[in-house]
């Protein structure tokens, strides 16, 4: 690659990229949400967030020092991601309560990008993250999963137009958005039923002696939180 590609590419992806019509960002909203509300849908839908759940948690363990031994995605959209280290302090914490706010938060951090039309940088920040994660997996289905949804990302980032490359991305944010939000309140239905006795909010608890109650409320915060802001940072268009 020569010097001009090089700074031709560099500025393709710091340069801002022309906001999409208000048409485009509604209507990208109302297909994130036929995918999320949907229960037969979102059965296949979750799969991404499982990826930014599992992502989250292995993120976090390698910034707080804890060594990550691999991540796994199943089927049934339930993930696990295995690290190692102590087994209590504030690295663990921090793992633990990753995994819920991982969707939500980069949904929000990709509002943040979009509203000041940093298209290109989104998509291709996106695509390292997965590649970045797909070194990580530790079982067929989970490979496959990771690859698909790279390569996608990368199908829109090299060969669409601005106009697709536009709507995929704010459709993208826009299911981490709201795809974010209703995994808490599936956990706290299968709490109420007395399942889900070794999800995140109960190993918190035991973690930190605080009411795994309150770690859901933690979880139900940041996910509308970041609804809230990135849903209005993307509509300020």
């Amino acid at each position: 690659m020569d010097t001009s590609t090089a700074t031709s590419l560099w500025g393709e992806l710091i340069g801002t990229q022309p906001d999409p019509d208000l048409w485009v960002v509604l209507a990208t909203l109302v297909a994130a949400l036929a995918i999320v509300v949907p229960h037969g849908l979102w059965r296949v839908s979750r799969n991404a967030i499982t990826i930014a759940h599992e992502g989250g948690h292995g993120l976090i363990a390698l910034l707080t020092g804890r060594t990550l031994t691999g991540i796994r995605l199943h089927s049934d959209t339930s993930g696990l991601t295995v690290s190692r280290g102590k087994p209590h302090g504030i690295g663990m914490i921090l793992t633990a309560a990753a995994g819920y706010t991982a969707p939500p938060l980069l949904g929000l951090g990709g509002a943040a990008l979009l509203a000041t039309g940093r298209i290109t940088l989104l998509l291709w920040v996106a695509t390292a993250l997965l590649v970045a994660m797909l070194v990580m997996i530790r079982n067929a289905y989970g490979a496959l999963t990771v690859i698909v949804t790279g390569a996608t990302f990368v199908v829109v980032s090299w060969l669409a137009g601005p106009q697709v490359q536009a709507a995929f991305a704010y459709a993208a944010v826009w299911f981490l958005l709201t795809g974010g939000v209703r995994p808490a309140f599936e956990l706290q239905a299968k709490r109420v039923r007395g399942g889900a006795g070794d999800s995140d909010a109960d190993q918190l608890s035991r973690l930190t002696h605080v009411p795994a109650g309150l770690w859901l409320f933690l979880f139900h915060a940041v996910s509308l939180c970041s609804l809230i802001g990135g849903g209005r940072w993307l509509l300020e268009v």
